[in-house]
């Protein structure tokens, strides 16, 4: 379970680097450059890739928090890591479902 906590938290980085990202490449096209934010293209796609992929791990890892909690199991994930996920996950139900980006 470490493990795949360290993966969603990587995801969740992902996802705030691939906003931003937007959020750049949106302001440049509004300036008329039409260039990357970043000039590697294969970096950029997979930024994305696990940012926007994010949403699914960060439902699933909580989702397994929650039955570790319910069966009384030992938890082995940092409760920061799990804080900061639970926080992760509205903003990006928003960001996804209700936001006009």
């Amino acid at each position: 379970m470490r493990i795949f906590s360290k993966l969603v938290l990587i995801c969740n980085i992902c996802f705030i680097v691939a906003v931003v990202l937007r959020l750049i490449e949106m302001g440049r096209r509004a300036k008329g450059n039409f260039d990357a934010a970043i000039p590697l293209q294969p970096l950029q796609g997979t930024l994305v890739l696990l940012g926007y992929g994010a949403i699914f791990l960060n439902i699933l890892f909580l989702f397994a928090m929650l039955v570790y909690f319910m069966r009384g199991r030992k938890q082995t994930t940092s409760k920061l890591v799990i804080l900061v996920n639970l926080i992760l996950l509205p903003i990006q139900v928003w960001y996804f479902f209700f936001s006009n980006f």
